[in-house]
């Protein structure tokens, strides 16, 4: 029986990173998706409950949150792939030199 070839440690970086940003969209969404569903759609009083005021700080600062680790999640991985390949381009171009 042939075994499975093994991922290199660049692959399993490049699934991590996609399964992480995967987790965090997901639970971004739905953190968006909770926070308008309560503010639509859940009758409120006039005066605002301080559990509610306390509630939806909370939810506003983990969105926030989640919004920086996503961008800096993606900004990150897309700068280190862009430097690989210039790395790349230009001992390539020396080469011919």
């Amino acid at each position: 029986m042939k075994r499975p070839s093994r991922y290199t440690p660049e692959e399993l970086h490049a699934r991590l990173v996609v399964s992480i940003g995967i987790i965090l969209a997901i639970v971004f969404a739905g953190s968006v998706f909770a926070l308008l569903w309560a503010l639509v759609f859940v009758t409120q009083p006039m005066k605002q409950a301080p559990n509610d005021a306390a509630f939806i700080d909370l939810v506003a600062t983990l969105t926030v949150f989640l919004t920086g680790t996503l961008s800096g999640i993606v900004s990150a991985n897309g700068l280190k792939s862009k430097t690989k390949q210039g790395e790349n381009n230009v001992s390539s171009t020396q080469q011919v030199s």
